[in-house]
């Protein structure tokens, strides 16, 4: 094995790790690779006896490659007023490709990801480096060009508006599929009182993309979530259990097309998040196998 094999099949040891590092900082997944390829391109142009800590020199540069990324559609989409999600991470059998696998089995739901899209790139880069995966402030501190205490700053204020804004999950996977399952019933059924019963007062519906007499963006209240789900409830019928970004959900496939995949977050007992994706580009991604 030449120098060159050695150091990819090292390389290849950090990738699973540096794609959910890149998930979570881009929430899609061909950026994401993007930006594990270009590590990786950096890492074959540099002279490796001089890392100590190849996990970490990986790591780092992953994230600094996505801070530039997320500065770049931040500006793009300044005069965007188009919805956005991030890309799921599906599976509706439980073996699939075992890196996609690898990413549901250590997932963050769409919710947290949406609210990290709220973030600035630094606020981002600091919260996801330091309290998901453990990078000390002195390492993140040169990639945003602050200092070690700065940068504390940045995790902290983002950490305040991640707990003030995201919901937190029904412990149980068995409740929170129930609960998702009777909206479906609810919804199959034109049972509205039956959808109100499992939505949440304050519940919130997003979709990216319009569906059938319905309209990309979002919408808050029990009622007008429950009407807006009736305006394709002929859906309902195709709808086939899924696991969404590893908590209970469900994909819609006419005729075996994707056409849209529904995450939801269940908190004490009720529907308080939906996220529907239904971009083409997001679904033609997503390999239900």
């Amino acid at each position: 094995m030449n120098d060159r094999d050695w150091l990819a099949e090292r390389f290849e040891e950090h990738r699973p790790h540096l794609k959910r590092v890149a998930y979570r900082m881009l929430g899609t997944l061909d950026e994401s690779e993007d930006a594990v390829q270009e590590a990786w391109l950096r890492l074959s142009r540099v002279d490796d006896s001089s890392i100590e800590n190849l996990g970490g020199w990986l790591t780092t540069v992953v994230g600094r490659v996505c801070l530039d990324m997320l500065r770049a559609r931040r500006a793009s989409r300044e005069d965007s007023t188009d919805a956005w999600l991030p890309d799921p991470i599906v599976s509706v059998d439980e073996e699939g490709d075992p890196e996609q696998e690898a990413l549901l089995a250590d997932s963050v739901g769409l919710a947290l990801l949406v609210v990290l899209e709220t973030l600035t790139p630094a606020e981002r880069l600091s919260f996801v480096l330091h309290d998901m995966f453990g990078v000390p402030f002195d390492e993140i501190a040169p990639i945003v060009e602050r200092s070690p205490e700065a940068t504390r700053q940045l995790a902290s204020r983002a950490r305040r508006r991640v707990r003030g804004a995201r919901p937190v999950p029904e412990p149980s996977m068995a409740e929170q599929r129930s609960v998702v399952d009777a909206f479906l019933a609810a919804a199959r059924e034109g049972d509205f009182e039956g959808l109100i019963a499992v939505l949440d007062p304050e519940v919130v519906l997003r979709t990216d993309r319009a569906l059938p007499r319905g309209a990309p963006g979002e919408v808050h209240g029990a009622e007008t979530v429950a009407r807006q789900a009736f305006r394709f409830a002929g859906l309902a019928p195709l709808a086939q259990p899924a696991l969404v970004n590893g908590l209970p959900g469900f994909v819609v496939s006419p005729q075996g097309q994707l056409f849209a995949v529904a995450a939801f977050t269940v908190a004490g007992g009720r529907i308080v998040e939906i996220d529907i994706v239904a971009d083409p580009d997001k679904l033609a991604r997503i390999d239900l196998g």
